[in-house]
C-alpha cells in the first residue's frame, strides 16, 4: 500500500487505505492521454498516485483554457460533486506526463463518506483548494495582462515539473491560456530580449 502513501493529505488510518485499493481500479496513462472528456458520465472518482493531470474547460468555439492541475496525492473534486449527483463532466482531464490514477466507483466512494469522517475531510479540503485556484484564474483573466499571465503560468509549471525547462510548443501554451499562438511567440520573444527565458525548438528555459 506504498502508493497510497501519496494519495491522502491527511492522516489516513490503515483502513480507509485498504478500503481504497480494495475498491479502486488502478490504470496508467501516458502524457496526452485524456481521462476524462467533456459532458461525459462520471463512473469512477480519480486519485492521483502518480504523475499529474491538468483540467481544462472549453468553449462553444473549441477553445480551451487551463483551469489547475491535480497533482499525485489529490482528486478532481469537480469529479465528486458531477458523481455523486449522477451528472455529467464539465471539464476534460488530461494526462501531463506519464500517470497514475486509483478510480474509486462513485457508489463506493458514498459508503466511504459514511464510514470514514477523514475521507469527507479530505473531500473538503480538496473543495477549498480548487475554489481558490480557480478564482486565481478567474482574477488573472479579469484583471492580468497576457504577458504577467504568461510568465506565471510558465513558473508554475516549471515548479510541477521541477524543472527550469519547459518541453512545450507555443501552440500549446496558447490554448492553455485560452489565447492565440502568434500573442503567446510575441510576448516570449520579448521575454528572452528581457533575458527572462530563453528559447529553443519546443523549448523553454526559465532564467
Amino acid at each position: 500500500m506504498e502508493a497510497l502513501d501519496n494519495i491522502v493529505e491527511f492522516k489516513s488510518s490503515p483502513e480507509i487505505r485498504e478500503k481504497l485499493y480494495q475498491y479502486g481500479i488502478a490504470k496508467t496513462f501516458q502524457e496526452g492521454d485524456v481521462i476524462l472528456n467533456e459532458n461525459a458520465y462520471i463512473k469512477a472518482i480519480p486519485l492521483v498516485t502518480s504523475g499529474n493531470i491538468r483540467v481544462m474547460r472549453t468553449d462553444e468555439d473549441g477553445r480551451e483554457i487551463l483551469l489547475y492541475y491535480i497533482k499525485a496525492g489529490e482528486s478532481c473534486i469537480m469529479s465528486f460533486l458531477g458523481g455523486l449527483h449522477h451528472d455529467t463532466s464539465k471539464v476534460k482531464a488530461i494526462a501531463e506526463e506519464e500517470t497514475e490514477i486509483l478510480f474509486i466507483p462513485i457508489d463506493k466512494v458514498s459508503e466511504l463518506i459514511k464510514e470514514f469522517p477523514e475521507w469527507l475531510d479530505y473531500i473538503f479540503r480538496l473543495y477549498h483548494k480548487r475554489f481558490e485556484e480557480l478564482l486565481e484564474v478567474v482574477n488573472a483573466v479579469a484583471f492580468k495582462k497576457m504577458d504577467e499571465r504568461l510568465l506565471n503560468f510558465i513558473k508554475k509549471k516549471c515548479e510541477l515539473t521541477k524543472s527550469h525547462t519547459l518541453y512545450v510548443t507555443h501552440e500549446q501554451l496558447a490554448n492553455e491560456l485560452g489565447t492565440a499562438r502568434v500573442v503567446v511567440s510575441r510576448l516570449l520573444k520579448q521575454m528572452e530580449d528581457e533575458n527572462i527565458v530563453k528559447l529553443g525548438r519546443n523549448k523553454i528555459s526559465l532564467l
